[in-house]
């Protein structure tokens, strides 16, 4: 998995390609929004659009990425899942737990 970052209205964008199997993308992740928690920057969207698939430790890495940003009095929303995504979301109830967009302009214009 490979990601970049952007930044929007003081919204950061991680961009994230390729499958999320956790592991070592898990901890690059982890370290990812601690620097950026560090810098202040507390508003966080996911773009999932790059990602093809997503196993059980990726969605692992995801609610630890949210716990991270909520323990920092911060928040990540994800945005861009492929209807795959989406569906393995859906079906681990994870849908209650994050706040989902279809578009990364939806997800950084929540935050306003």
């Amino acid at each position: 998995m490979k990601f970049k970052t952007s930044e929007k209205n003081s919204v950061t964008i991680i961009s994230l390609q390729g499958n999320i199997m956790g592991g070592p993308d898990a901890n690059l992740l982890n370290e990812l929004l601690h620097k950026l928690v560090a810098q202040g920057k507390k508003k966080i969207v996911l773009d999932l659009k790059g990602v093809k698939l997503m196993n059980s430790s990726g969605l692992g890495m995801l609610i630890a990425a949210l716990t991270t940003m909520k323990n920092a009095s911060g928040n990540l929303k994800l945005a861009s899942a492929s209807k795959k995504i989406e569906n393995l979301l859906i079906i681990t109830k994870l849908v209650n737990i994050f706040e989902i967009y279809k578009t990364v302009k939806e997800a950084t214009d929540s935050y306003k």
